[in-house]
């Protein structure tokens, strides 16, 4: 957790022991103690606490705006003041919610990406621009392991596949998927396609003509595991149809 300087900042000279107190003691001890409460929790705890006592301040606002950085999303927000709405008052659920709307109003388009990130442990990655020509929709690559066994967590939006393809090499070679979060499928040419869920693992060899991806109404993501092997490459071939595609529920 950042260093929390407010207490110092707005009362260092009039009430200095307060301002130690909070900075170094609230938020420097308590509030770091995340092996035995995470952040996010105790963000989702002091909102309800202010929220319960009408305390929609500025002290307030604060602790929204570090809620959504410890990665509470729009909707979670929504949900935990409607809850809260009925144990601590309507009017009170009213105003807060006036300053949490302004506070995730950027976050529309990005809450379901947060909340996929939330369900893994492995980050999402940067947009995977340089196989994008080979992917319909948006997918995301970010690297676990670059030596010995190269692992890469592949990210697919609702809807992105990536092409058919084919995994060749001299010697050795294929790949094994290691499915983390979401729900995708795979499928191998001729083959009725298969629906994947976390945990699931796919073994793919050399020279099988495949595709994997997201489902239609869902994110997934995967790890990609490169067999070692000699003069390994990737034969990318045509699209999924969209017709074969969304025949998949």
């Amino acid at each position: 957790m950042k260093k929390i300087t407010a207490g110092r900042d707005v009362l260092g000279e009039f009430a200095p022991k307060f301002a130690q107190l909070n900075d170094d003691v609230l938020f420097g001890e308590v509030w770091s103690r995340e092996s035995e409460l995470s952040a996010r929790d105790r963000s989702l705890i002091t909102v309800t606490a202010l929220m319960a006592q009408g305390l929609t301040d500025t002290s307030f606002g604060h602790h929204l705006q570090m809620a959504k950085e410890n990665g509470i999303t729009r909707s979670e927000i929504a949900e935990i003041l409607t809850h809260a709405a009925f144990y601590a008052g309507w009017p009170k659920a009213w105003a807060a919610f006036r300053m949490a709307k302004d506070i995730w109003a950027d976050a529309e388009n990005t809450d379901e990406k947060q909340l996929h990130q939330n369900s893994m442990v492995f980050p999402i990655g940067a947009p995977n621009d340089g196989f994008a020509q080979y992917f319909s929709g948006q997918s995301y690559l970010a690297p676990v392991s670059t030596e010995q066994v190269k692992i890469f967590n592949v990210t697919f939006e609702p809807g992105c596949r990536n092409n058919w393809h084919i995994h060749e090499a001299d010697k050795g070679g294929g790949q094994i998927l290691v499915c983390v979060a979401g729900r995708g499928y795979y499928q191998e040419w001729g083959k009725e396609p298969q629906e994947l869920h976390p945990g699931d693992v796919i073994n793919i060899m050399p020279g099988v003509k495949h595709w994997h991806g997201a489902a239609p109404d869902s994110w997934f993501s995967h790890l990609a595991v490169e067999v070692p092997g000699e003069n390994r490459r990737s034969q990318w071939c045509e699209p999924v149809s969209e017709e074969e595609y969304q025949k998949l529920k």
